[in-house]
């Protein structure tokens, strides 16, 4: 459960939401906006955690990728790479050469990342979190981020770490993606779990919920 005390007034965000996700999957979390969905996610990667229950997690989970407030805006996007090299012991050479080819920023990878647009700040995020292989990736909704080109690559890329055994969580609008990539999906509604299973029968359960 994960509530919010804001000038007096409590909201529940996630309320005793329980469930076990397999590993080595692709699990899909479906629900409209204010679902809950980035909130569960931020708590799996320890940047918040629950107001009550816990969460037991086997295995290093990435960086967080397409979270807001992910990196420091007044740093370049270099310096962030070299930041995010230190907390997770990486070499940093190797994490800023993959980084800076991958997302494609060009000169902007030396800029203020408060200068970025919301794909180059998704790109730098998606990079940093894929440059080397964790055991938990966390991907929150950056799969229709860039061209046409970036997106194809990024797919190949999360493929590449589901063959390795990687569990992958993915946050999502786009149901046809979530079917295609996931193994397990789960579908959040107003902080509750309604549904847990296999993806078409649960994309097809929030489609009749939208009618």
């Amino acid at each position: 459960t994960k509530t919010y005390r804001l000038e007096g007034v409590v909201k529940t965000v996630l309320d005793n939401v329980t469930m076990k996700l397999p590993s080595g999957k692709s699990i899909g979390l479906l629900g409209r906006n204010g679902a809950g969905k980035s909130t569960l996610l931020r708590m799996v990667a320890g940047s918040q955690m629950p107001t009550s229950g816990h969460i037991a997690i086997d295995g290093s989970v990435s960086w967080p990728v397409g979270f807001a407030g992910s990196f420091h805006n007044d740093l370049s996007g270099a310096q962030n790479v070299r930041f995010v090299a230190r907390v997770y012991g990486v070499d940093t050479d190797e994490l800023m050469a993959f980084t800076e080819d991958f997302a494609e920023l060009g000169a902007h990878f030396h800029l203020p990342v408060r200068t970025y647009s919301s794909g180059m700040y998704a790109r730098l995020g998606f990079a940093v979190a894929t440059a080397h292989i964790p055991e938990i990736l966390i991907v929150d909704e950056i799969l229709s981020v860039g061209d046409e080109s970036f997106q194809k690559k990024s797919n190949d890329l999360i493929q590449d770490f589901q063959k390795r055994g990687t569990t992958v969580l993915i946050v999502s609008h786009n149901l046809n993606k979530i079917q295609e990539m996931c193994q397990r999906v789960a579908w959040l509604s107003r902080g509750e779990l309604q549904m847990l299973g296999e993806p078409a029968q649960v994309v097809q359960a929030y489609r009749e919920s939208s009618q």
